[in-house]
């Protein structure tokens, strides 16, 4: 069995992350992005850390998942939560402990920096397996809802 290596994205991930991200969208939520804003989003992540950083999956150094971190800031906790978002795993690459890997990872890195103090994520309600995924990692959802108004 290969093992799966979870890192830092670098700006050389920018392209497989980009692709990530269209596919994302269109599996998602049948949206098709404009490959060069999401190119331009994603290169202002590596240009400007203040708006999140990127994490990847690798398996026999080829790049396999990746995920964004942002960042909300607790008054409550005196702390950063860190919100996981724009999470994807190629189809072939599921059911294989990828995302797991991935959370793992970044569960330690949070546990080791004392000014995080959680991490959240949203997750589409049409999405169940993606749901139970989160389940059981020992997230939940129960106390939170997520609204939004958005620009079109």
């Amino acid at each position: 069995m290969t093992s799966i290596i979870c890192r830092p994205a670098v700006p050389e991930d920018a392209p497989t992350i980009v692709d990530f991200q269209l596919l994302m969208a269109r599996e998602t939520e049948d949206v098709t992005l404009d490959p060069e804003t999401c190119s331009l989003g994603v290169a202002a992540v590596f240009e400007k850390p203040s708006l999140g950083c990127y994490y990847v999956a690798e398996k026999n150094g080829r790049v396999i998942a990746s995920t964004m971190i942002t960042y909300e800031w607790s008054d409550w906790r005196n702390g950063t939560v860190w919100w996981i978002q724009s999470v994807y795993v190629p189809p072939a690459e599921r059911r294989q402990g990828v995302f797991t890997a991935l959370y793992h990872y970044l569960r330690q890195q949070a546990e080791s920096d004392p000014h995080i103090r959680g991490i959240r994520l949203y997750v589409d309600l049409r999405n169940t397996r993606a749901q139970q995924v989160y389940a059981c990692l020992g997230m939940n959802g129960d106390h939170y809802s997520v609204f939004e108004w958005m620009k079109s």
